[in-house]
């Protein structure tokens, strides 16, 4: 299992596979990406389409539907309902570990799940189409030469996009079944049709009919020149770009969660985000950052207790040093610090007091650039060594610690 990766329960009681693509900061909205019928979480659509939505501040649950990929479970028994059914499971999941998911995007076949599953899906606003077909049923003309084997044997193997499938007669039976065309005009969410007018799989003629079907608020796009699968990065990010920007008008995007409130200045609250392993939201005053620990200990979300410590230092003393040559009218055009932390004995450090154990040292380098004379540069690095947050470090420090009330 990689970083990110999560399992929970599906439809048929199988394990599926997911990978939960977090954002750096606080996620501003949860959700969901469901693959194209020939592919997986890991294919490169939902893979590269989910991670720059969660540089956009939206978190993703991408997740393999039974069978398929790392999930377990028999593909060849599930059908179309049975990934509806997975849908709602994977929103169940998200709903109680995480946030409500508010985000459909569906990826083909995956697409039309998304419009059968978002009525089933408490919250769901908007909803994002990828090349999907507007008939479940059109996956039976991707396999048309076995459709009478299959209806004589009761099953058969079958290729699409260049991997084989045994495809039973309950699955024909089941997407011939799919009231898909009043989904899609009951949907009750903002919808977003995406397709590319030179599809091979699907063609544009099915965007019409989904965009045709549905009721306002609904907007299509077409992106030029891709591939049904999407295997061009430029296409994916521009899809995920797309997906971004029209989502802010639908979705309920949190500035900060609603137990994290904006604190006075001077005090920060530093609380978990419940987003990952160790993923700690950061507040101070009207801003917000984020701590993390390095893989495998955290997620690598953000910078670890240690680097924000070090970047306090530093930027203290850049801003004094800026401070005092403007004062002094110097030609210091930019200061520029580099820290590192490390911990030795104090047996081998000699301009250390203590004697025994060990020691924290911090290394801290600093470029001044400028037309400074020699004397001004080293008034310079005796002014860094008087910085607030330097005095701090190496004064005497009285940490108070209580318990809050519950």
């Amino acid at each position: 299992m990689s970083p990110g990766a999560v399992t929970f329960e599906g439809s048929a009681g199988a394990r599926l596979a997911a990978t939960l693509e977090l954002p750096s900061g606080p996620p501003q909205a949860w959700a969901l990406f469901a693959h194209c019928f020939t592919c997986g979480k890991d294919s490169v659509a939902t893979s590269r389409i989910s991670r720059a939505l969660a540089k956009a501040g939206i978190a993703v649950l991408r997740f393999d539907f039974t069978g398929l990929g790392r999930s377990g479970g028999d593909f060849s028994a599930m059908g179309f309902s049975s990934n509806v059914d997975d849908l709602v499971y994977a929103a169940e999941y998200l709903r109680k570990n995480h946030g409500d998911p508010t985000l459909l995007v569906g990826h083909s076949f995956g697409g039309a799940a998304v419009l059968a599953a978002a009525h089933r899906i408490p919250g769901t606003r908007a909803v994002v189409t990828i090349a999907a077909p507007a008939d479940t049923a059109h996956i039976v003309k991707l396999i048309a030469p076995a459709v009478d084997e299959i209806q004589q044997s009761g099953d058969a193997q079958v290729s699409i996009a260049g991997r084989t499938f045994r495809i039973r007669r309950a699955f024909l039976d089941d997407v011939a079944a799919q009231p898909q065309r009043d989904r899609i005009r009951d949907l009750g969410a903002g919808l977003l049709v995406l397709h590319s007018p030179t599809d091979e799989l699907v063609s544009v003629d099915n965007a019409r009919q989904i965009f045709d079907s549905a009721r306002h608020p609904k907007s299509f796009i077409a992106i030029d020149g891709a591939d049904h699968l999407l295997t061009k990065r430029v296409d994916a990010d521009y899809v995920a770009g797309v997906i971004a920007s029209w989502a802010v008008r639908y979705l309920p995007m949190c500035d900060q969660a609603p137990d994290t409130p904006l604190t006075a200045e001077g005090v920060v609250v530093v609380a978990e985000s419940r987003t990952g392993t160790l993923t700690q939201r950061i507040t101070a005053g009207g801003h917000e950052l984020v701590a993390d620990e390095p893989r495998p200990i955290g997620d690598d979300t953000g910078p670890t207790p240690y680097d924000l410590l070090l970047s306090g230092l530093g930027a203290c003393t850049s801003m004094t040093l800026r401070l005092y040559a403007d004062r002094k009218g110097w030609p210091l055009t930019r200061v520029t610090v580099e820290l590192s932390h490390s911990r030795l004995h104090a047996r081998d450090c000699a301009e250390c007091e203590t004697q025994s154990g060990m020691v924290d040292r911090i290394e801290r380098t600093i470029r001044l650039d400028g037309d400074l004379s020699d004397d001004q540069r080293v008034r310079l690095m005796e002014i860094a060594d008087k910085c607030p947050v330097h005095r701090t470090l190496v004064s005497e420090i009285n940490i108070r610690t209580t318990l809050a009330p519950a």
